[in-house]
């Protein structure tokens, strides 16, 4: 009875639990001195909790327990947004690093994962708020930040779990739904590390040891490609017109998740209650459903429809790949033995489940046969591949017809007795992450599509396209933003980059409008070559950092993770830092990702990075201090506040209004090729030569290239970027329909901006060996000018190719420090009749 009289608020949460069958933390009693003043930091956590319905698990600290809320769509960015918010029972503070999956049975049965964590900073005494219906504090947390409030609806005394709303005050910490989701765009644990299973089991004789099971895993995408290779030790499968999804089992408890990790278990119940039936222990699946037409064909079009309509009993689910089993890792198991294990798991299985079966016959023969039965190509993959959660060349696909995924930008108006709109214009992202304009499509709607996806365009009304540049005829174009993307099918790719004879296939909801990009087939590396060809960076990260979830895709279109990205800087440091040493930093930080927004940080009055080093304040009065970074540890540091890019001044800190190289950035507008680009560096390189300067390339990691021409130091920042745009003007005079002076993209369609205003004090480039924020994440690298004609574009090099060139140990830059010890302005300034403009 003494247990059932205790005052510390959570008689209603053991209740609820069966801590024999849970390990959810019990609770203890409540600490001596409860916190809870005004002002005093205190703790909070946000759980996302895969439960009947997914929702948030909002909690706060106060009085030894945390203060909890289930919150359906859980926090939003935008003020405008009012989040319902359930009050449940208090938890335990112990909760707050809860992980793991609640059995089947248990209140609450389904995933957990700490989605966000901090602290909270209440104004005024948050008591008395607490008891009066408005709190009003700050978070600082990993992702949430900024002032919010939580205020209690008007309802019935007597509710057991009285409604609040959860609201973003406007503060910079705001941002408008339309333009960002925060629970869409960071999706995963801040934790960074799979959960201990959370089912507590009867003791048995000893085992083996286990493999854990992950709590989410990223699926392997395919690389499409031109024509099969023709070595052997390929396996060939058809390639479905669906939706991908991941099957994650523990016991009873099944859990289905799209490619991008969203929970669609309750919309599949039908395919959940079938993986359940086989009885697997623990696994993880990988495959794809469907839905087939009269003929047995997939039809995405129904497959939508059905999921729309909640008809999943018309869903069936191909599944191709093993990846977890009975307590066993299986992705660095060769492909054919991981298959072999599934093809007899599936034994007696029966719809909707399916084995994919892969086919001995010549591909060539068998992409016409699935062309013929309206199959969308053939997936091909290496019999002795693992498994990689990321676009790998090891899988290959080979389309019958081009087909990819592009962003709606606007539509026309229908004419006719045609309903709902006309036509749709369509967008691609290019290396720079810029929307461009890919053509229109008109064909392949059907009535009720036609309505319903203009209603839902209305929604996204906008007045302006989001297109760089726009297409060169908007009469009736009604704009909206880049929110949806639709699966096109199409004959051929215009010199101008459109698509001809489109057909539209549906709108696809699993992928994000930011990472779509135009896909280019590649040749599959030998399989002698590949380890090398295709060989990522990586290194051991230094002892003690911390790196927060590790695994989150920072890059959608390759499924490169934070990990990854952190593993290139570690092996690439003692090449960059040589360039960062001495040079104030600007730091590219994106917290979303590829795709987000991205921040730029010059200064060190908010940023705490270990060994990360503050310049004097001196060097730019009235500002809190410029950054450095000059070790390996602050590089990593870096990386772990999410910095992506990392950019230098053209000066060093030791004379700072005395810059030590001039640059030049080629960027090139619309409809410049590549081979214009190679040229340009080329032209500017000989007129360089003729001006006494000699100039060292590299690439861009993003559409350009990049020249640096190492100074003796002496000129100041309004001569160097005064003769820098002396030299551009010149080359635009002589050679107009290759290059401008003006920037803008208007200017220069067809031709090339050479970028002086990097030269200007305090402005920054790309320093070598930097990241890219682009999609690929592309790599700005050191090259000989001799190798200019073999570079393929300005991303020649990306984090997953960028092993092969850090091996070589050759430094094209070698020669720089001592042609900057005798390379000065003088000639240039003569020859071009250039004279500095008086301080």
């Amino acid at each position: 009875m003494a247990a059932e009289k205790r005052s510390d608020g959570l008689q209603e949460y053991r209740r609820k639990r069966d801590f024999a069958q849970t390990r959810e933390p019990a609770g203890g009693p409540p600490a001596k001195a409860p916190r809870g003043q005004a002002g005093q930091a205190l703790s909070f956590v946000v759980q996302k909790h895969a439960a009947r319905a997914l929702h948030y698990d909002f909690r706060l600290e106060l009085d030894g327990t945390l203060k909890s809320w289930a919150v359906p769509k859980g926090p939003s960015l935008d003020p405008q947004d009012k989040r319902m918010a359930v009050q449940v029972e208090d938890h335990p503070l112990a909760y707050a690093g809860f992980e793991g999956v609640i059995p089947p049975g248990q209140y609450g049965a389904g995933t957990v994962i700490v989605w966000d964590r901090g602290v909270w900073l209440p104004q005024g005494d948050p008591r008395a708020a607490y008891a009066a219906g408005k709190l009003k504090f700050e978070l600082r947390g990993e992702k949430l930040q900024g002032h919010w409030t939580l205020v209690r609806m008007h309802g019935r005394a007597s509710e057991r779990q009285p409604p609040w709303l959860l609201i973003k005050e406007r503060d910079d910490d705001a941002r408008p739904a339309a333009d960002y989701s925060i629970v869409e765009a960071l999706p995963d644990s801040v934790l960074g590390k799979a959960a201990t299973p959370a089912v507590k089991r009867k003791k048995t004789a000893k085992k083996a040891k286990q493999d854990a099971l992950p709590l989410s895993l990223a699926p392997q995408l395919a690389t499409l490609v031109e024509a099969a290779p023709r070595e052997a030790g390929w396996q060939w499968e058809l390639k479905f017109d669906g939706y991908r999804l991941l099957a994650r089992v523990e016991g009873e408890d099944v859990r289905l998740f799209t490619r991008n990790g969203h929970d669609w278990t309750a919309k599949l119940k039908p395919l959940a209650r079938a993986i359940t039936r086989l009885q697997l222990g623990t696994a993880w699946l990988d495959g794809e459903i469907v839905v087939q037409d009269k003929e047995g064909a997939p039809d995405f079009q129904a497959l939508q429809n059905s999921l729309e309509a909640a008809r999943s009993g018309d869903i069936l689910y191909y599944l191709f790949d093993l990846m977890f089993h009975a307590g066993r890792d299986l992705r660095e198991t060769p492909l054919a033995e991981r298959r072999a294990a599934l093809r007899e798991l599936l034994r007696e299985a029966a719809p909707p489940l399916r084995f994919s079966e892969d086919f001995a016959v010549a591909p060539e023969h068998l992409l016409h046969t699935a062309c013929q039965l309206r199959m969308e190509g053939l997936i091909g993959k290496r019999a002795d591949g693992r498994y990689q959660s990321r676009r790998s060349s090891d899988w290959i696909k080979l389309k019958c017809t081009q087909r990819q995924e592009f962003v709606i930008v606007g539509y026309t108006d229908p004419k006719g007795s045609r309903q709902g709109l006309g036509a749709l214009l369509l967008a691609v992202h290019d290396e720079a992450g810029a929307l461009r304009y890919a053509g229109n499509v008109g064909s392949g709607f059907g009535n009720t599509a036609l309505r319903e996806l203009a209603q839902r365009l209305q929604e996204l009304a906008q007045a302006k396209p989001t297109l760089n540049p726009p297409p060169p005829d908007q009469r009736g174009v009604h704009w909206v933003r880049p929110k949806l993307v639709a699966e096109i099918s199409f004959s051929e790719w215009t010199r101008e980059g459109r698509v001809r004879h489109a057909v539209f296939h549906g709108l696809r909801g699993d992928k994000p409008a930011a990472a779509i990009t135009r896909e280019r087939p590649q040749q599959p590396a030998p399989a002698g070559k590949r380890a090398a060809a295709a060989a990522p960076a990586r290194a051991a990260l230094p002892a003690g950092l911390r790196l927060s979830h590790p695994t989150r895709v920072i890059d959608a279109s390759s499924g490169i993770s934070k990990l990854e990205l952190a593993e290139y800087y570690a092996a690439a440091a003692a090449r960059m830092l040589p360039h960062l040493k001495q040079r104030p930093v600007s730091l590219v930080r994106g917290p979303d990702g590829v795709g987000g927004e991205l921040f730029f940080q010059k200064h060190g009055d908010t940023l705490k990075i270990p060994g990360l080093k503050q310049l004097d304040p001196k060097l730019d009065p009235g500002h809190a201090p410029l950054l450095e970074i000059d070790s390996a540890r602050a590089l990593l540091g870096a990386v772990q506040m999410n910095v992506l890019e990392l950019h230098t001044w053209n000066g060093r800190s030791d004379a700072i209004e005395q810059p030590d190289r001039m640059f030049f950035d080629l960027d090139p507008g619309e409809g410049v090729a590549w081979p214009q680009i190679q040229e340009a560096a080329s032209l500017l390189r000989a007129l360089l030569q003729e001006l006494q300067l000699q100039a060292f390339l590299k690439t861009s990691g993003g559409k350009g290239l990049h020249l640096l021409v190492p100074l003796r130091r002496g000129p100041g920042w309004a001569e160097v970027k005064g003769l820098s745009r002396a030299i551009v003007a010149h080359l635009a005079a002589t050679l107009p329909q290759r290059f401008v002076v003006k920037s803008g993209p208007r200017n220069r369609v067809g031709k090339i901006f050479i970028d002086y205003l990097r030269n200007g004090r305090g402005a920054t480039t790309a320093c070598a060996w930097s990241a890219r924020a682009r999609p690929g994440i592309g790599i700005s690298v050191p090259v000989a000018w001799d190798e200019l004609d073999a570079l393929t574009s300005g991303a020649h090099w990306h984090l997953r190719n960028i092993g092969e060139r850090l091996a070589l140990k050759s430094d094209p830059w070698a020669e720089m420090k001592a042609v900057a010890g005798r390379q000065g302005l003088a000639t240039a300034m003569r020859v071009l009749d250039f004279v500095p403009s008086a301080r």
